[in-house]
């Protein structure tokens, strides 16, 4: 029982109580994400960090008039929690339960969704926009973490906004950098100053009497270079260069000090800025000390810290055989370099940066510029591997086929997370790489059926000589398979696999999914005696066509693949049976043409048949009607 949580089930509630409840209430919703995240795993430090932001703006804000738009979502915990999805929240990103992220469908309190980080400035800005052109009075909050303000969308979002006259407040969520120069006297003084009604109904008055013109902006010139000559610590001036009022920092940890700067703001005319500095792990030491492992810590104990070591899968994970490979070839060859947008821990090259930290390169999160940046490293004679999570990896699609693709340069990408991803949900899901990448020319598209295949697919990367060359491999562990103290087997570019001889009936699979498929065939075998033949494709493109010349005979081609099956493998084989003239029927296994909802991967891959029990089904199917 929560003495004062329990009383919070809508923002209304939330401003009943008095200010000096509110306290209280953030260490009940913090604690109250402590206990459901130890049972149920979801994304812990950044959702810490952020509870009394988030309280204080349904505190102050008329929610769901007023609207608040969040960035990642990664943060946004405490938000559902007190719009009136507390009860629900113990099903967090499980099938049929509420999202781990902001969801328009969920409630009318998520003005806008997101799983992408960098997005809520020009979301807060079009529903802003909106707004005052339909004569509405509502207010428009962005809150984004200072991780996200590296994308390119958030910069030109504050371009855009910056060069309005649209009232919007963007909240900084600053959680990595050193505030203790912009504390003190002086601070708090300059704080109360800018935010005091008077004096900004003063400056109102004082910049409409001066009207437009050079003059004005000449008096507004002064009046920045002075201001941020005395919050120099502050970045005030790079906020106000963009056309925003700048004010803080404050404590964004501290509940009475950001309802009172909300409340000062909230009728401030224009593009404003808040920036608030507070602590990622906010309340709970573990995750205070060590902000990164806690960002999504799995399961753990809520009272001593210690995380369930038996609560993942156990093996060697695709993102670390990424890694320890990479290591292999730099110290092979000087010339390969590491790329990441952010997702060095998560992408497996941590030891890469601590043993290359010269041919490292974290570019933020920026997909699209890790994309050109990796294209003119390549260019210029280095061997990139540029590691992106494929859904994020979307967004640099423009890049790769303009910058790297069309100027034949050889850039390795390595879409980590490719596939169904699980509890993330439909905004993580890596499964359009597939679709997306087939038709770019000079592209090469591969997909390891384990880690052995993964290690072999890296070092072919160093022979390229033309791009992009594509690698995708899934999230979690590998099939278990030896790949460590042998030498890399050669593989050549768009040949496959043969698994399994058969007749009749041919499984053409795509990634991992292959191993499936061939326990399927040879448990159908001892059932029925039927043999299924199964083709470990490996790549997308250059397509093997040899090996369907070669099934020109067989009655029925089944095609297997974690990923969207319009403009995948299947949509490769059936055109090509279709213009050749095979007579075979093809079918398809893999995702299909709509967004994937959270749930375990395990789940979302039963849901369409992609697990072995599905795949074994079809093809008895497939030997029974055919």
């Amino acid at each position: 029982m929560y003495k004062i949580l329990d009383k919070v089930d809508t923002p209304q509630d939330l401003r009943k109580l008095d200010l000096s409840e509110l306290p209280g209430l953030c260490d009940e919703i913090r604690d109250y994400i402590v206990r459901c995240c130890a049972d149920n795993p979801g994304h812990l430090a950044s959702s810490l960090g952020a509870v009394e932001l988030i309280v204080g703006m349904h505190y102050v804000f008329d929610t769901p008039s007023d609207k608040l738009v969040f960035d990642v979502g990664h943060q946004a915990y405490a938000h559902k929690i007190i719009t009136g999805r507390k009860e629900a929240f113990k099903g967090n990103r499980k099938k049929d339960g509420i999202s781990g992220f902001p969801n328009r469908d969920e409630s009318p309190y998520d003005a806008f969704g997101a799983g992408h980080a960098s997005t809520s400035i020009s979301a807060a800005l079009g529903l802003a926009k909106a707004a005052q052109v339909s004569g509405l009075k509502e207010k428009v909050v962005a809150m984004i973490g200072d991780g996200a303000m590296t994308g390119g969308l958030a910069l030109e979002g504050l371009n855009n906004a910056g060069d309005s006259d649209t009232d919007i407040l963007v909240v900084l969520n600053d959680n990595d950098m050193a505030i203790d120069g912009n504390r003190g006297a002086l601070h708090s003084y300059l704080l109360k100053v800018t935010t005091d009604p008077a004096y900004n109904k003063i400056k109102t008055h004082v910049w409409e009497s001066l009207g437009a013109g050079r003059f004005r902006n000449w008096v507004q010139g002064m009046v920045r270079k002075a201001k941020s000559g005395l919050v120099t610590n502050s970045g005030g001036d790079f906020f106000e260069a963009f056309g925003f009022r700048y004010f803080g920092p404050i404590d964004g940890n501290d509940i009475g000090e950001v309802v009172n700067t909300l409340r000062r703001l909230k009728d401030i005319k224009g593009p404003k800025i808040l920036h608030t500095c507070t602590v990622k792990g906010k309340g709970y030491a573990p995750a205070e000390a060590d902000p990164t492992t806690w960002h999504a810590p799995g399961k753990f104990d809520p009272e001593t810290g210690e995380r369930d070591k038996n609560s993942g899968t156990s093996g060697v994970r695709y993102q670390d055989v990424f890694g320890e490979v990479l290591c292999e070839l730099a110290r092979k060859d000087p010339k390969v370099v590491g790329i990441t947008p952010a997702m060095a821990t998560g992408s497996g090259l941590a030891e890469f940066a601590e043993e290359f930290p010269d041919r490292f390169f974290d570019v933020g999160i920026a997909e699209e510029h890790a994309a050109t940046f990796s294209a003119g490293l390549a260019a210029g004679g280095m061997k990139p591997y540029c590691s992106i999570y494929s859904s994020f990896a979307q967004r640099a699609y423009d890049e790769i086929i303009h910058d790297v693709a069309l100027q034949h340069l050889p850039v390795v990408f390595c879409f980590d997370r490719a596939g169904v991803v699980g509890e993330d949900g439909a905004t993580h899901q890596g499964v359009f790489d597939l679709a997306a990448m087939r038709s770019i020319p000079n592209t090469v598209i591969a997909a390891p059926k384990d880690e052995a295949e993964l290690r072999d697919l890296l070092w072919m990367g160093l022979g390229i000589s033309d791009g992009p060359y594509i690698i995708r491999y899934p999230r979690g562990t590998g099939e278990g398979v030896h790949w460590r103290d042998s030498e890399p087997s050669k593989i050549e570019a768009g040949k496959a696999e043969l698994l399994l001889e058969g007749s009749e009936v041919a499984v053409l699979a795509l990634g991992p999914s292959a191993h499936r498929a061939t326990e399927a065939a040879r448990r159908l075998k001892e059932d029925t005696g039927y043999c299924p033949e199964v083709w470990n494709v490996r790549f997308l493109k250059p397509f093997d066509t040899a090996m369907l010349e070669h099934l020109k005979d067989f009655r029925a081609i089944l095609t297997i693949e974690d990923g969207a099956l319009k403009g995948g493998l299947f949509s490769e084989v059936s055109e090509y049976v279709s213009s050749h003239g095979m007579d075979a029927i093809v079918k398809g296994i893999g995702v299909p043409d709509r967004f994937i909802p959270h749930a375990s991967a395990a789940e979302q891959r039963r849901s369409f048949g992609l697990d072995g029990e599905g795949i074994y089904s079809q093809l008895l199917r497939l030997y029974k009607n055919n």
